[in-house]
């Protein structure tokens, strides 16, 4: 058996250290996969995180991963932010345009039938204390389950 080449075995080296080093300011990243691509009113993803330098400031974004044939153009959702001890700090009502309203061309990326989204939820976020913190999302539809939703996450990253 022929040994490859030394420049052919480094290269998927190469290629790995430079998708890791363009992603270097993220902190966390998770995503929760729905069941049979349906968020239902009582599931709520939740996502734990560690802060370990509060002097710094944050970004934090909603992943949002949906089919073409996600029946609404937006996607609500009640996000809250709990501290090291429980307690919510921060809340609010997020709306998510997934979709063009005018043409109906979906926003995000992707080929096919599904589309990724990140969406800038919380910038230059600025946390009180080092500590594990926890983000809860709740759909805020007005229907009790959203089809055609395959997954929902959240990403924190440092602010260059």
């Amino acid at each position: 058996m022929k040994a490859l080449k030394p420049q052919v075995q480094i290269l998927p080296i190469v290629i790995l250290l430079l998708f890791s080093a363009c992603d270097s300011n993220r902190l966390f990243e998770e995503n929760y996969n729905f069941a049979n691509k349906q968020w239902n009113v009582d599931t709520v993803p939740s996502f734990r995180f560690e802060i370990s330098n509060p002097d710094e400031e944050y970004n934090i974004y909603w992943n949002v991963r949906n089919t073409i044939s996600y029946p609404y153009r937006n996607l609500y959702l009640t996000y809250y932010l709990e501290d090291t001890l429980g307690r919510t700090i921060s809340t609010d009502l997020h709306n998510m345009l997934l979709f063009d309203p005018k043409t109906g061309k979906p926003y995000g990326s992707g080929s096919g039938d599904i589309f990724s989204h990140q969406i800038m939820a919380m910038p230059e976020y600025e946390f009180d204390s080092a500590g594990v913190y926890q983000i809860r999302l709740e759909q805020y539809m007005r229907t009790d389950t959203i089809k055609d939703l395959l997954s929902i996450g959240v990403r924190v990253e440092k602010v260059e």
